[in-house]
């Protein structure tokens, strides 16, 4: 386990209060040492087994992920190893965290919807629906920075994402006019479940004051997200933290409304990832070690007022 020392103050005072200490020594295990690199197959340009043939062609030692057949562990090669090889640079696979990849499986996307990603850049969830919707649907993906989106592109691009429509704007200034069958909300948030020992990372995010001001903006992210979401419909939450007031309190204000609830999440293959208790039940939080950063995941659905017939028709963003 590593010296709490070398963590926040504030952040280990906050686990110590959220999390029993058995779940603590697994958390505080996690953020010691280096992750496996971790990567999708794009399916838009290559199947998986086209890709598992190519990894026994260079010797690249992999591992098969439970919960998503395209996601692999590589066990023997290095990212930099990995982006001088051809199937990196066609855009044939992505470096992508696996848990960052739960969020979208747990959209579950439809060819033919309207999709809306609120926070995409750099585009690897945004990439990643629209390969499991194969480029059928059509997707929305907002970026506020000017440097990010234009990375947001230039995944977008090289993925062949070709049903993917980028602006560059604050999602919570989208106007209510529109509306969207699923949305995905990855927000903004401490990133207090990606932490490295031995890597760079902002203390300073963790400071009472910082931690106020981003639940702020996700709970007016989240607002905003219901409002474009068609009554019936489903939309995911989620945030690469493991602290309760960016995750289940976050939820708790929105769900206390009672325009909302909580669709308990079933995927296959997630038993075997590695998760911590949550206080909202249906709801999921990853627990940070070798192969997984910590990540929250929820599944919204907005309730359909009574007598109220579904929408079906799509007010796109064009």
């Amino acid at each position: 386990m590593i010296p709490l020392e070398k963590l926040p103050e504030n952040l280990v005072k906050k686990l110590e209060t959220q999390y029993q200490e058995e779940d603590r020594k697994r958390i505080l295990e996690g953020y010691k040492g280096n992750r496996y690199v971790t990567l999708r197959v794009n399916t838009l340009k290559k199947a998986v087994d086209q890709i598992k043939a190519e990894f026994n062609q260079f010797n690249i030692d992999y591992e098969e992920v439970p919960f998503y057949q395209a996601a692999f562990v590589i066990k023997n090669k290095t990212e930099k190893e990995l982006e001088e090889l051809e199937m990196y640079q066609k855009g044939e696979i992505y470096l992508q965290s696996l848990s960052s990849m739960i969020p979208p499986m747990v959209l579950d996307p439809k060819q033919g919807e309207d999709i809306l990603d609120m926070t995409a850049a750099p585009g690897g969830k945004t990439t990643q629906i629209a390969a499991m919707v194969k480029n059928n649907a059509n997707i929305t993906a907002c970026e506020m920075n000017a440097i990010r989106m234009e990375r947001l592109k230039y995944n977008i691009e090289k993925q062949g994402a070709s049903c993917v429509y980028t602006m560059q704007t604050d999602a919570r200034n989208l106007d209510n006019f529109f509306s969207f069958d699923r949305i995905l909300l990855d927000a903004p948030c401490t990133g207090s479940g990606t932490i490295q020992v031995g890597e760079k990372f902002s203390k300073a995010i963790f400071e009472e004051e910082k931690i106020r001001k981003i639940t702020i903006a996700q709970k007016k992210l989240l607002k905003k997200a219901l409002n474009l979401l068609k009554p019936g419909m489903e939309m995911v939450y989620s945030t690469c933290s493991i602290l309760k007031e960016e995750n289940e309190e976050v939820l708790e204000e929105i769900l206390k409304q009672g325009k909302t609830e909580i669709v308990p999440i079933e995927l296959t293959g997630i038993e075997k990832v590695p998760l911590l208790p949550t206080k909202i039940k249906g709801t999921i939080c990853v627990c940070p070690n070798s192969y997984y950063e910590g990540f929250f995941v929820a599944k919204i659905r907005k309730v359909a007022p009574p007598n109220v017939q579904i929408a079906s028709q799509s007010h796109r963003l064009k």
